[in-house]
């Protein structure tokens, strides 16, 4: 299928590794200019010589925490005056510390807002009059199964996550008539090193091993395997999509079966 986004722009947050990094890479095979964002500048350049040199593209690289307002700002700027403006917005950050409800302290649940929601919240603001202005414009948030099925130990991200959610679903609403799509992508179990440190986090609540956790994980899904980060970009690179452009306010979990509600 021809995703018809060839000469598109995307920013793609969280994207030195993981799911951000696939994500990046099936964008920019895709024809996509793309831009990735996170902290750690050598492993951020690193991936970006990896993408270029698999696609054959030119790939910008900004190192900025998306979880810090003033270099959200910073980071946009810098991100349109390279490209111009972006079509594409991929929301993603990583999870907030584990823990049960009464493990967190007020430092720890705003810490979590500040990283799963109001980064996407300011992301999206920045770029969202260019969309407008163009009248095209796709914004996926990675969240998490947690959206649709609550961790028991992950109260924090289930809560912001779902906070996610609801804020995308009220801002499709508003601007689908301007050729905007909003949508949400929610991983279960995927082999990335936030599962595999959750999995060393259980184990070493339970005197067990890393593998034991994730050999536990995989019997629970009825694909009985866990999830690659290639696929859940496929699905992201779909809904960033020309063909796609009839799909908003969707939440959609990429988990093998493993979600068990019916919505």
């Amino acid at each position: 299928m021809d995703l018809g986004i060839a000469g598109r722009k995307a920013l793609v947050a969280a994207a030195s590794k993981g799911l951000g990094k696939a994500t990046a890479l099936m964008l920019a095979r895709e024809g996509v200019e793309v831009c990735i964002v996170a902290r750690g500048r050598e492993a951020l350049r690193a991936t970006a010589d990896e993408i270029g040199a698999a696609t054959g593209r030119r790939v910008h690289a900004f190192a900025a925490d998306v979880a810090a307002p003033a270099q959200v700002e910073a980071l946009v700027s810098q991100v349109t005056a390279q490209m111009g403006h972006v079509d594409i917005l991929v929301n993603n950050a990583g999870g907030p510390r584990p823990g049960v409800f009464t493990d967190m302290s007020d430092a720890d649940w705003l810490a979590a807002l500040e990283l799963n929601l109001m980064s996407a919240v300011r992301l999206t603001r920045l770029v969202l009059p260019g969309m407008r202005a163009n009248r095209w414009g796709r914004i996926v948030n990675i969240t998490s199964v947690a959206v649709k099925q609550p961790m028991p130990n992950l109260i924090l991200s289930n809560a912001a996550r779902s906070a996610v959610v609801a804020m995308a679903k009220t801002l499709a609403g508003q601007v689908a008539a301007e050729g905007i799509t909003v949508n949400n992508v929610c991983p279960g179990y995927t082999l990335t090193d936030r599962v595999y440190g959750l999995a060393e986090a259980d184990a070493a609540r339970e005197h067990s091993s890393p593998q034991e956790i994730l050999s536990r994980w995989e019997s629970t899904v009825p694909a009985r395997r866990l999830g690659k980060p290639e696929e859940v970009a496929a699905l992201i690179a779909f809904l960033a999509s020309e063909p796609a452009a009839y799909i908003t306010g969707t939440t959609i979990q990429i988990d093998g079966g493993a979600t068990q509600g019916l919505f």
